[in-house]
């Protein structure tokens, strides 16, 4: 996958050697925080729930045991654009959280928006050997899907099947054993710029730390803060970050399509710093304590102190309506969740048979935003935060810990890793080998 592994199922077994050990590290690049939580397994990890893949089913083998945030540093639109500042960030989270631990830890697993993500859907089909469904089948059928050419600068991060089809029967979540002749699958795979990975992976490593798994933040969110039945019958999760928001769509608990907008709750504390002449840790406190979207006929006779050390008295004695600042952040909003709806539109989300969508993230506790959102991206709209896991502090409970709290139930069970089989080297033909194998070795 990059130049430091030979593959993810070199770094796949990073993270099983990391678990035996007991302790891993989730890692949560942000433009706005950086989150280090630290993970104790006691052993007890679930490998799935009844019906074969369950994106939650590890969530009992685990428990928070050190937490611990930094303001961002060097992160612009999800991406590291300055190294060393990234790197003194995420030193200093890791290390608060291992002394709250008080434990050192060595690997960890990291999620990052941004990148430009783009979601591609393969189909596979194959003759079932024998007459019943086997593991060697399945790793077939997954290995016959037609990889487009996406590009040599870019990178696999996700590659899920997300159906099974035998003979007529569609909608399997697990055909293993099951009688039938022709086995085809339905997956979603995931791409992104490569620089962005490789700047992460050599990040991490400048903190001597190893990189055991690498996951998108928009789908993190999506399985921490939508419920099952939102998983199971169709939904959009839309995490609102500092610098980039993410769009991601569920379906049947497996993520369908992951988009990403360039646009966060940083961009509306630009518009503030901007429109009333603050420094930007000014605009930010303006916008957290006062903020909204939606005026009342109250909020013109609300002011609001802006305060400030510019040595000016009347500059800094200055007070503005909540209603103006309201006229600040509103069109910027707007602009988001317009950019927001129209990468829903072209996922196809209105086809689905369930249209919830679900907000979270940071930026998302704008007060008024879920009725703005309703107006623009339709009406079933709510505001999620993540699940609660064991051991997670108080504060980190709130939407802005969507991705992080995700990131922890992706590290305990992996879908990516469910439908990790060898491939038969005998049964296959030599172009089919070939591209099989080529295939696995980069994105598996």
């Amino acid at each position: 996958m990059i130049e430091l592994y030979e593959s993810q199922r070199a770094m796949r077994n990073m993270r099983k050697a990391a678990m035996q050990r007991g302790v891993v590290a989730i890692l949560d690049v942000g433009s706005s925080k950086i989150a280090c939580l630290v993970l104790r397994f006691d052993g007890t990890e679930v490998h799935g729930d009844a019906d074969g893949v369950g994106s939650l089913a590890g969530q009992s083998g685990f428990r928070v045991i050190g937490a611990a945030t930094t303001r961002s540093r060097g992160v612009r639109f999800g991406e590291i654009s300055a190294m060393q500042e990234t790197e003194r960030a995420i030193r200093t989270a890791v290390q608060a959280a291992q002394k709250m631990a008080n434990i050192r830890v060595d690997h960890v697993i990291a999620c990052f928006s941004g990148a430009e993500p783009r979601s591609y859907g393969l189909t596979g089909k194959v003759d079932v050997h024998g007459n019943h469904v086997g593991e060697q089948d399945i790793a077939r059928v997954l290995s016959s899907c037609d990889v487009p050419d996406f590009g040599h600068d870019r990178e696999v991060l996700h590659a899920q099947p997300v159906n099974f089809a035998l003979d007529h029967r569609s909608g399997l979540s697990d055909p293993r054993g099951q009688i039938g002749q022709t086995l085809s699958t339905d997956m979603h795979m995931l791409t992104v710029d490569a620089m962005a990975i490789q700047n992460i992976a050599h990040c991490v490593k400048r903190c001597d730390l190893e990189l055991a798994g690498i996951a998108s933040s928009a789908y993190a969110s999506g399985i921490s803060a939508l419920v099952e039945d939102e998983q199971e019958l169709g939904a959009a999760c839309i995490d609102f970050g500092g610098g980039a928001t993410g769009v991601s769509i569920f379906m049947k608990k497996h993520m369908i399509s992951a988009d990403t907008v360039k646009m966060g709750g940083d961009h509306v504390t630009g518009d503030i710093s901007m429109g009333l002449q603050v420094p930007m840790a000014t605009a930010e406190r303006i916008k957290t304590f006062y903020g909204g979207v939606v005026a009342t006929g109250m909020d013109d006779r609300e002011m609001i102190e802006i305060g400030g050390d510019t040595g000016d008295w009347e500059h800094d004695r200055r007070t503005v309506s909540r209603a103006e600042l309201i006229g600040i952040m509103r069109p910027r909003v707007e602009e988001i969740l317009e950019e927001v709806r129209a990468r829903l539109d072209a996922a196809g989300f209105e086809y689905l048979p369930s249209q919830q969508i679900v907000l979270t993230g940071g930026a998302s506790q704008i007060p008024g935003l879920d009725g703005l959102a309703s107006k623009i991206l339709g009406q079933q709209v709510r505001l999620g935060r993540p699940m609660r896991v064991h051991g997670l502090p108080q504060a980190a409970t709130g939407p802005g810990f969507a991705s992080a709290v995700g990131l922890c139930l992706f590290a305990a069970h992996p879908q990516d890793e469910w439908w990790d089989f060898e491939i038969p080297v005998d049964r296959l033909p030599a172009k089919s080998l070939q591209r099989a194998v080529k295939w696995f070795r980069e994105n598996w």
